[in-house]
């Protein structure tokens, strides 16, 4: 497309900032979280007061201490404490008697989430990249990894690219020949693209040969995890409709917490993060049949790398003629 494409797109991303400068970008990236309470019913899992509590602003923008106290079963002091600790990692700004979602000026969620981390996220779209091949029908999250591999694809071609993320859909508008598909949904903030049930939009239309897909957390007990109930369900309808699961992710998720899973262990076709991603981790998932690939990162803090080969190739089932035209 050229400078005046690109100039324009660029224009549409402040604007977007603008709009979605209160998001929340921890709910999806560099989430960290400690466990601080448990349900202990048996066969129950560990759900943290934190996550709650983040949960809870993320959909409302704010909260108060007395409404978090009575809906978790606490003292309004345990609250402030977990409000206090979850400012000190900037996770919230504290309010009289509540918090809100902190401010991050004009560059907005989107924009914060592909700043962070963005060697490491760079590194693993290239990698993933890799298993694209022309005239494929794959689909993106509204993951800030999975942008960067729009940004890898540009110089595809015949490519039909399902996605709910805004930023995703317009650079590859103004900048690759992909038909683009937008399943419809509601605009949330932190993520900047729609979410809800697509499942009724992607009836018809065909397999998609893979996905790629960002996590909040991940574990081969309960697989590929977010933290969002409506991100967490948008995700379930991509997972089902896909031939291929590829999860895509920073090795700070290795130790990340998220309350949903969107995909089984047995549903994920490969993985592959960072080389600071621990051999324990690749044991792991190794066992239950998924490889990971760790890229090397620019710098010092590369230690090495433990790949699988990348695996190319197109299913035989693809979206109908009419979504190629």
């Amino acid at each position: 497309m050229g400078a005046r494409a690109s100039q324009h797109a660029a224009s549409c991303f402040r604007t977007q900032a603008e709009m979605l400068r209160f998001g929340i970008a921890h709910l999806r990236n560099r989430f960290r979280v400690r466990t601080v309470t448990t349900i202990t019913d048996k066969g129950d899992a560990v759900v943290s007061r934190e996550a709650r509590i983040l949960d809870a602003l993320g959909a409302e923008g704010s909260v108060l201490v007395a409404d978090l106290a009575r809906d978790l079963g606490v003292s309004e002091v345990t609250i402030r404490k977990d409000l206090d600790a979850l400012e000190r990692r900037q996770l919230l700004r504290r309010t009289r008697g509540g918090a809100v979602l902190p401010e991050r000026g004009d560059e907005g969620a989107f924009q914060d989430r592909m700043r962070r981390e963005s060697a490491a996220k760079r590194a693993i779209a290239a990698e993933a990249a890799r298993l694209v091949v022309d005239g494929d029908v794959i689909a993106l999250d509204t993951s800030s990894t999975a942008h960067h591999l729009a940004l890898e694809l540009l110089h595809r071609h015949g490519l039909v690219v399902i996605t709910q993320s805004l930023p995703t859909a317009m650079v590859l508008l103004e900048r690759s020949d992909a038909r683009v598909v937008m399943p419809g949904g509601t605009l949330r903030r932190e993520s900047a693209g729609l979410v809800g049930p697509i499942t009724d939009a992607l009836v018809g239309r065909g397999r998609i040969d893979k996905a790629f897909v960002g996590v909040v957390g991940l574990s081969p007990e309960r697989g590929l995890l977010e933290l969002a109930t409506d991100e967490t369900v948008s995700k379930q309808a991509l997972v089902a409709a896909s031939d291929a699961v590829h999860g895509l992710f920073d090795s700070t998720k290795t130790r990340g917490f998220a309350l949903h899973s969107f995909a089984r262990a047995d549903q994920v076709t490969s993985l592959i993060t960072d080389a600071n991603a621990s051999d324990d981790f690749v044991e792991q998932w190794k066992a239950v049949g998924v490889p990971v690939t760790r890229v090397p990162l620019p710098g010092p803090e590369t230690t090495g790398t433990a790949s699988v080969p990348a695996r190319a190739g197109t299913a035989s089932r693809r979206l109908t003629q009419k979504e190629h035209r």
